[in-house]
C-alpha cells in the first residue's frame, strides 16, 4: 500500500529512535528536561523569536496561541479554510471562549483591505478583535507557500489596528524550502509561530510554539491547563531535534508532488491543481462519483489517499514515499481511472 494520506504517517526512522533511547531526561513542567530544553532554545534561533515551548500537537499550539493573546469574547480573524477554522473542534469557542470570524481570502491570507474591513473595535455592543490568524502553508487550498510580503502586509493591517497576528505554521519549513528564504523571514511580521516537526521532518510526535518571553511564560501555563505538561518529555523531544535536521529533504517531496501530479494530469476525468509544495489537490467531478467512493477505488488499487470535500482528492507526499512510489501510485490509478480503465 502506498500512504500518500498525509506527511503525518512516516514511521521514525532509526537515527530518531537512537535518539529517544539515549535521551537525557529530566522533569519538563519543571523546565529540567534538558532535551526539550536543547529542542525549545534551537527552534527558537530557527524561528527568530525570543522563547519557545514544546507541545503534543499543532492544534494544541495554535489554541494556546489564541487563548494568550486574545480575551473572552473578542473575534479572531482567519481564513475560512484555515486549519484553526476548520479542523479544530470549533477549539476557539470551546476552550477560550471566542468566536471565530471567517474570511474568504485569495490564496488564504487576507488583504490589508480585507483586515481593516474586519477588524471590530471594542465598545458597548461588541468585543472587539483579538487576534489575526495565518497559515503557512496552507493546507486546505492546496499546500500553498505563502511570500513574506503577504504576510507582512496582512500583520502590518493588523498591528495597525492594535491586533496581534499567530501563524499557524504547521508545515512552515516546507514553505520556507519552496520560497528558497530562510524561516526568519516568514516569521518576522508575526507576533507567534507555531510549526509542526511531526508532518514533513518525520518526528513521531510534537509542535513547538513561539513567540515573546512574556507570551511563553503564558503559554506555559496555558499548555498545563490543557493537560499539555509533560514530564520526562525528552524521549519524544529527541527525536525533534533529529527533525530539524531534515529540513533539507524536503524539496524531495516536493519534486515527488511535482511528478505525482504530472502524472494525475494525464487522466482526463482529474482536474489537478499544480502543487507548490508536497500536497496534490485533485477534483474528481468529472469521475461522476464523489471524494469517498474515488477514495475506495484508490485503496482497491493500493493507494490511500484523503478526501477534502465532496469531490476533491488530497495527495500528501512525504519522507517514506520515494520516487518509485510515486510512479507506481500513477500507474495504479491510471489502471483505476485512466483511458485504459475507460476502455476496459
Amino acid at each position: 500500500m502506498i500512504d500518500l494520506r498525509s506527511d503525518t504517517v512516516t514511521m521514525p526512522d532509526e537515527t530518531m529512535r537512537e535518539a529517544a533511547a539515549t535521551a537525557d531526561v529530566g522533569d519538563d513542567v519543571y523546565g529540567e528536561d534538558p532535551t526539550v530544553n536543547e529542542l525549545e532554545a534551537r527552534v527558537t534561533g530557527v524561528v527568530g523569536m525570543e522563547a519557545a515551548l514544546y507541545v503534543p500537537s499543532g492544534t494544541m499550539g495554535n489554541q494556546i496561541a489564541a487563548r494568550v493573546h486574545a480575551d473572552r469574547g473578542q473575534e479572531v480573524l482567519a481564513d475560512r479554510q484555515s486549519h484553526i477554522v476548520r479542523s479544530e473542534l470549533g477549539g476557539l469557542a470551546q476552550l477560550s471562549s471566542l468566536q471565530a470570524r471567517p474570511i474568504d481570502a485569495d490564496r488564504g491570507v487576507p488583504t490589508p483591505e480585507q483586515v481593516a474591513d474586519a477588524v471590530v473595535t471594542a465598545d458597548l455592543h461588541r468585543p472587539g478583535t483579538g487576534l489575526l490568524c495565518l497559515e503557512n502553508t496552507h493546507n486546505v487550498r492546496g499546500g500553498l507557500a505563502i511570500e513574506p510580503e503577504t504576510i507582512a502586509a496582512a500583520a502590518d493591517a493588523a498591528h495597525e489596528r492594535d491586533v496581534p497576528v499567530h501563524l499557524d505554521g504547521a508545515r512552515l519549513f516546507n514553505a520556507a524550502t519552496a520560497l528558497d528564504v530562510p524561516v526568519t523571514e516568514l516569521t518576522a511580521s508575526v507576533d507567534s509561530v507555531m510549526c509542526c516537526l511531526s508532518k514533513g521532518l518525520g518526528a513521531p510526535v510534537g509542535s513547538v510554539l513561539a513567540g515573546t518571553e512574556a507570551f511563553v511564560e503564558r503559554a506555559r501555563r496555558t499548555r498545563k491547563l490543557l493537560g499539555g505538561g509533560m514530564r520526562q518529555a525528552g524521549i519524544v523531544a529527541g527525536p525533534g531535534l533529529c527533525a530539524l535536521e531534515n529540513v533539507s529533504d524536503l524539496e524531495v517531496d516536493h519534486e515527488n508532488a511535482r511528478a505525482l501530479a504530472d502524472g494525475l494530469a494525464t487522466i482526463p476525468e482529474f482536474d489537478v491543481q499544480d502543487p507548490e509544495t508536497n500536497i496534490v489537490l485533485v477534483d474528481v467531478e468529472d469521475t461522476g462519483l464523489e471524494a469517498d467512493a474515488v477514495l475506495e477505488k484508490l485503496r482497491e488499487s493500493g493507494v490511500l489517499a484523503t478526501a477534502f470535500g465532496p469531490t476533491t482528492v488530497r495527495f500528501c507526499t512525504h519522507r517514506d514515499v520515494s520516487r518509485d512510489d510515486v510512479e507506481r501510485a500513477i500507474d495504479a490509478i491510471d489502471a483505476a481511472f485512466g483511458t485504459s480503465a475507460v476502455a476496459n
